[in-house]
């Protein structure tokens, strides 16, 4: 049977009649037909998407101009569409640049911007925009006011995506009761079936971005849903920064390398990175000449006697001049080389360098380089004799493995790799890291065969390190940087010596984190619970990016309990509504043991139970999403490892509250019972004695090692004792509301007089087993009211 693929091409013209349909597709034709990856694959995400990016644009604008964001949201029911109208009262757009930013994709200025914003390609906006002509083909209409200006300006818009260009479709000048600011209205194919996730987006908006007030009308809605500020702080400002060594890819590298104005590749690593100074810069070309070189071995100097064959070798190779010059210049050849623990070729080029010139300026006599070079070769020869280089490796050997390794098999192991060196191509003993490896294995491999000994991985790589250790970086001239990006090799490795360089974690002007303390107020301000944390990691880098996790947990009050504990995901303060289970935060949530921060965990992994709230928060200058969508945090290493550190972090002071509660909470139930008991033996004593009931309020705080607080009132002095019964010290922090003027008041204390009452406040500082007394004078009818602050209820017992 013939194939379809053997009969193509039969009648001739196929490649050309094939040619004729292949054509380039703008990047607007191509979301035209793969709306999906953007994240308007039904009419309920749709709607959803095309707020999160309108509210996103107009947060990004207000922040970046210094205005605290105040952001209107309506949707409404038109015919058998839904109108979605944003509006901001940032600095506005101007009459330019207005149609670029909502009709042409992949046009912004955030792009090639090393700096922490929401948006960057280019797409969100005007995707929205896109999608909206598509399910109701009517424009998008835009008004725009800038500071200053007394009219705004007005635009209805499409996308032309043959060509991927704004198309107006109506320009004016308008009025605008806003003095600045955006206004976008979309109508569009939609549905409120995912009212779940927008309020939840508005919600976490809210959470993330506490400098925010952000109101929300929708159809059956009531009231609208309004979020208020919670601070009047603004996020940092941000400066770009240039990328990190520790993240640059090798085809990033090379596109730098040939764009760059820099000679030298010191003068290209201080220009191009961020981080890298002369001494960071120089230790990096160090590592490169390791790599690309190879580093020299540093054999063992000579005894005295073998010393003394250097220097005659050295004179037998200089000729045709003096004996008085050439006996003084070998004897100080040999005599410097002999002052070295170790020596390598390099070093030993120096040592005749500088004694040769010394003897020209003796003796009058020129060293050229034919006789430096004769002396080096000689020296060097009488310097690595095959004894020699044994001897000197077989104490590196010796050092480096076990003590069970019998003196036949170090020496043998230092005997075969001194062979190695001895017949290597390069005189001059150099290997790379590489090449040391294969040195050492060939030889271990050797004594194997002949000892019947076994040398393994871990005594192998001791020995490459023992000698790797006494090897010398070499000072060769280093390749200039056209050189290195017409070589990919060498690329390569400058790559690796840049990624092997301890170097600073990048700076975080570029990065604009909530801060923990704005976390724990979002959270506070939107979550009515008992507890808070909060947790801000330290910058570290991936992919040349810095980036920062931030996480916030919330325990107990108002929230739900029954269920897992509600997981916000947010990255460079966008919430992330949607793909939670394709979502790197998800997965470092599910792999923590919950347990042992006191939290349920069925089964041991997955999402904790309870009435918890978990927020993280991942900013960087470029966060890996999982697809255009942005709607997903990829699964980077770097990154899920600080999202687990600064989980845990929060987590365990969770821990310590959720332990200290469970302490209190025994504490009550054994307070209730000596609650119950106690009266009835006060009373039975006294009827047994027929004496007066005792008071036993002073017993039960010290049977429960509480702080008590006693007042006693003699002769207009009252005094408050504080009586710490418990085993660590207390500061509690009292308040006594006086009906009339306080005098003579202890030290320490504050007197404030509000409408007629007075407060006096302590904050006195008892340790243990210790008693505090506080004291002021008052007339005759006086009334008071004590308030305890800074001690739980039940380790405090008030009898004032």
């Amino acid at each position: 049977m013939t194939s379809f693929q053997s009969t193509l091409g039969e009648d001739g013209g196929i490649a050309e009649e094939l040619a004729e349909n292949q054509r380039a597709i703008s990047i607007a034709e191509f979301f035209e037909k793969n709306k999906h990856m953007l994240g308007f694959d039904s009419g309920a995400r749709g709607l959803v998407t095309a707020v999160k990016e309108a509210v996103d644009n107009a947060l990004d604008a207000t922040e970046e101009a210094g205005i605290a964001p105040d952001i209107y949201v309506e949707i409404t029911e038109v015919g058998d569409y839904y109108r979605l109208v944003v509006e901001d009262n940032g600095p506005g757009i101007t009459k330019e640049q207005l149609p670029r930013v909502f009709g042409k994709l992949l046009y912004g200025s955030r792009f090639h911007s090393r700096e922490q914003t929401r948006g960057q390609q280019g797409i969100g906006i005007s995707a929205a925009v896109l999608y909206s002509q598509l399910t109701s083909g009517k424009p998008a209409k835009i008004t725009s006011r800038t500071q200053g200006s007394a009219e705004a300006e007005y635009f209805e818009l499409v996308i032309d995506t043959d060509d991927n260009e704004p198309e107006i479709r109506a320009e004016e000048t308008t009025s605008w009761d806003r003095p600045h600011g955006t206004r976008i209205e979309l109508e569009m194919e939609a549905n409120m079936r995912a009212r779940t996730q927008l309020h939840d987006y508005v919600k976490h908006t809210a959470v993330v971005n506490p400098h925010a007030r952000v109101e929300l009308r929708e159809p059956g809605l009531d009231e609208p849903l309004k979020f208020e500020r919670g601070t009047d702080r603004l996020p940092a400002e941000t400066e770009e920064i240039r990328p990190h060594p520790h993240g640059v890819e090798l085809g990033t590298l090379l596109k730098m390398l040939e764009a760059t104005e820099s000679y030298s590749l010191s003068g290209f690593l201080q220009g191009e990175f961020t981080r890298v100074g002369g001494k960071t810069s120089t230790k990096v070309c160090d590592r490169f000449r390791d790599r690309h070189f190879g580093r020299e071995m540093a054999w063992t100097t000579p005894s005295p006697h073998d010393a003394a064959d250097v220097e005659d070798a050295v004179v037998d190779a200089v000729a045709n001049k003096s004996a008085e010059a050439t006996d003084r210049f070998a004897e100080r050849v040999a005599e410097t080389a002999g002052d070295r623990e170790r020596i390598a070729h390099h070093e030993l080029v120096e040592i005749v360098d500088t004694h040769a010139d010394t003897a020209e300026a003796e003796f009058d006599e020129t060293f050229g380089d034919t006789v430096r070079g004769n002396a080096v070769d000689a020296a060097w020869a009488e310097l690595t004799r095959s004894d020699l280089l044994t001897a000197s490796l077989y104490d590196r050997v010796d050092d480096a493995t076990s003590t069970r390794k019998d003196d036949a098999t170090i020496r043998g192991l230092a005997e075969r790799l001194a062979d190695k060196f001895a017949e290597a191509d390069d005189p001059r003993h150099r290997a790379t890291r590489d090449d040391l490896v294969a040195y050492v294995d060939r030889s271990a491999n050797r004594v194997e065969e002949a000892e019947d000994v076994t040398l393994g991985d871990t005594a192998r790589g001791n020995v490459v390190e023992a000698c790797w250790a006494v090897m010398r970086t070499v000072p060769d001239d280093l390749p200039n940087v056209k050189t290195v990006a017409g070589d990919r090799d060498t690329a390569s490795e400058l790559l690796d010596a840049m990624r092997k360089t301890d170097i600073l974690a990048p700076p975080t002007d570029c990065l604009s984190p909530i801060t923990a303390d704005l976390v724990e107020a979002g959270l506070r301000k939107e979550f009515d619970a008992d507890f808070f944390a909060a947790a801000s990691r330290d910058a570290e880098v991936h992919g040349g990016d810095p980036f920062i996790v931030e996480a916030g947990i919330a325990y107990g009050g108002d929230l739900e309990d029954g269920g897992s504990a509600d997981v916000m995901r947010f990255a460079n303060r966008v919430p992330l509504v949607y793909q939670r289970g394709a979502c790197a935060i998800t997965d470092v949530v599910k792999e923590i043991g919950w347990r042992n921060y006191g939290l349920d965990q069925p089964g041991g992994r997955g999402l904790p139970s309870g009435p918890a709230v978990l927020m993280i928060h991942v900013a960087s200058t470029n966060v890996p999403f999982t697809s255009e969508s942005k709607d997903a945090v990829a699964n980077v290493p770097e990154i899920e490892d600080e999202i687990e550190l600064a989980i845990r972090e929060a987590a365990r002071d969770l821990k310590s509250y959720l332990n200290r509660r469970r302490s209190l909470e025994k504490r009550r139930r054994k307070q209730e019972v000596l609650g119950r008991i106690l009266p009835e033996m006060a009373d039975k004593l006294s009827e047994v004695t027929g004496r007066e009931r005792p008071n036993i309020d002073g017993a039960l705080g010290r049977i429960m090692n509480n702080l008590i607080v006693e007042r006693t009132v003699e002769e207009g002095t009252v005094t408050l004792a504080v009586r710490n019964h418990s085993e660590r010290k207390e500061t509690p922090e009292l308040t006594d509301i006086v009906s009339t003027e306080p005098t003579a008041v202890s030290d320490g204390a504050s007197v404030v007089d509000v409408d007629g009452e007075w407060f006096v406040q302590w904050s006195p500082s008892v340790s243990a087993g210790e008693t505090a007394e506080l004291t002021y004078a008052v007339g005759e009818e006086a009334t008071f009211d004590v308030d305890v602050e800074g001690v739980e209820d039940e380790k405090l017992t008030v009898n004032a």
